[in-house]
Order: structure tokens, then sequence, then C-alpha cells
């Protein structure tokens, strides 16, 4: 039996194979109609879900349109609170100048105070001072306005700060504006 050709099958084989096959199919007009029925049901069972489902993506993409649009809308409303505080104080600080009996160096405490509450404030929001005095130039956060000759510091060091530049969380606000020292060169001719 080495041969290729199909083993053929039994009687008995055969016939639990028919009756398999037999059982499989439905054997009244009844049963086929329970049946669709029982598949109608399931369909509208699942299309009422598929309905809910999409109403539900709906409601939540809705939802968060809105929160989207509430967050940009008043983003700022805590900060604009903080600052409500410095504009009392300059405002007072405005109000002190128009009185003639007025110390100047009453004046210049009140003005400490008020940069005071600012800085507070922008460091509770964490926006940072970019202040690079002495540093090496780096123009990811510097921005230079001018270079000066200089015998005492390095060649790219940063001498004097025009401007503070200022970071909100490692994202730069606005560079520092700076003046970068710039090496000499010595002319041996005019030396010797």
């Amino acid at each position: 039996m080495t041969t290729n050709e199909p083993i053929p099958a039994t009687e008995e084989q055969t016939v639990a194979e028919n009756n398999e096959t037999e059982n499989d199919k439905p054997q009244t007009i009844d049963e086929l109609n329970r049946q669709l029925d029982q598949a109608t049901l399931d369909a509208k069972t699942h299309w009422d879900n598929l309905l809910r489902k999409q109403a539900e993506c709906d409601n939540l993409q809705k939802r968060m349109t809105r929160d989207l649009e509430h967050a940009r809308k008043y983003a700022l409303d805590k900060f604009s609170t903080e600052l409500l505080a410095v504009r009392d104080s300059m405002e007072l600080g405005l109000e002190a100048t128009n009185n003639s009996e007025t110390n100047i160096d009453v004046i210049r405490d009140g003005m400490t105070l008020t940069l005071k509450i600012l800085t507070d404030s922008m460091t509770k929001f964490n926006i940072v001072e970019i202040n690079p005095i002495d540093e090496k130039f780096n123009p990811q956060w510097h921005e230079a306005i001018a270079m000066q000759p200089s015998e005492e510091a390095e060649d790219g060091t940063i001498l004097h700060i025009h401007q503070k530049g200022y970071q909100l969380n490692d994202r730069l606000l606005r560079p520092a504006r700076v003046v970068v020292a710039k090496s000499v060169e010595i002319d041996e001719s005019v030396e010797n």
C-alpha cells in the first residue's frame, strides 16, 4: 500500500457524515422562521448598539472641543489674576508721585516691592529669567546686538546684558539681548 490511492471510506463513516450534514440543516419552515427571527433580532440589537456608540463618540468629541475652547479662552486666568496685584501696586506708586511731599525713597521701595510681586508671579508660572552675564554666547538663548573688543574677557563671552531674556517651561519667550566680547588682536608691527 505504498501508492497514493485514497483509502475507501467504510460504510459506517459515510452514514455518520450524512447524519452530521442532515443535523446541520434546518428540518422545517418553522425552524427556518425561528432562525430568521433570531437573526433579525440580533441585527437590530447590534444596530442599536452601533447607534448608541456613535452618539457617545459624537458627544465625547463635542465635549472635548468645548473643553479645548474653554482652556484656550481662560488659559491665562490665573496668571492674569496674579498680574492684578502688580497693577494695583503700580497705581499706588503713581498716586504717590502726585503728592509733592512723597520721598523718592518711598517710591523706590514701592517699585522694589512691585518688582518682587511680579517676579514671584512669574516664578509661580515657571517663567524663568535668562541673565547670562559672563557666560558663553549661545544663539539658542541669546541675541547679540553688538560685539565689543575686550582684553579681559574670553572671546564669545557675554560682557553686558542690554535686555534680559525669559523662558517658559524651557521654551524661549524672548532671547537675552547681549553685548559679546571679541578678542583683541594685538598688531605686532605696532608693538615693535
